[in-house]
């Protein structure tokens, strides 16, 4: 199951060269995770208030194949690899108009908030994560495409 996101490249996430800065594809990546939770109706906020977890990036290993330049619309497109006891692994790659930008691979483990140390996913999280973002859900995430602006 894939879940994908649209981002605009704005001036901030170029460098010099007016190319987007290699780091700013660990933030689209961020937001893509991040939008994909939101749709699998996990909140956060609430996930770590209510249980003292969060999410941390354990890991990161990032290809980077094609420049993307200001004003593109890039399309990350987002899976999860394995769902382990304490971490998720996710696949995630920016693409342009069919041309491949960068691929990563990510693992975020799940951590108690006060001590950072690693924190058994909550069941209700998983489950939400198996089932994958509500249809209705990812629809709408599909109309924020700065495309369709």
């Amino acid at each position: 199951m894939t879940f994908e996101w649209p981002i605009r490249v704005y001036y901030e996430d170029t460098d010099a060269g007016g190319i987007v800065f290699y780091a700013n594809y660990l933030k689209f990546f961020e937001r893509a995770r991040t939008e994909w939770l939101r749709a699998c109706g996990i909140d956060q906020q609430r996930l770590a208030d209510a249980n003292g977890i969060v999410f941390v990036v354990r890991r990161t290993s990032v290809e980077y194949s094609s420049p993307a330049r200001l004003d593109d619309v890039i399309r990350v497109v987002s899976r999860i690899e394995r769902l382990g006891r304490a971490s998720v692994d996710f696949h995630q790659e920016a693409w342009r108009d069919g041309v491949l930008l960068a691929s990563g691979d990510i693992r975020v483990a799940s951590v108690d908030r006060a001590s950072i140390r690693p924190a058994a996913i909550p069941d209700a999280v998983a489950d939400g994560l198996k089932r994958g973002p509500h249809a209705a859900l990812a629809t709408a995430s599909r109309g924020a495409n700065p495309d369709r602006a």
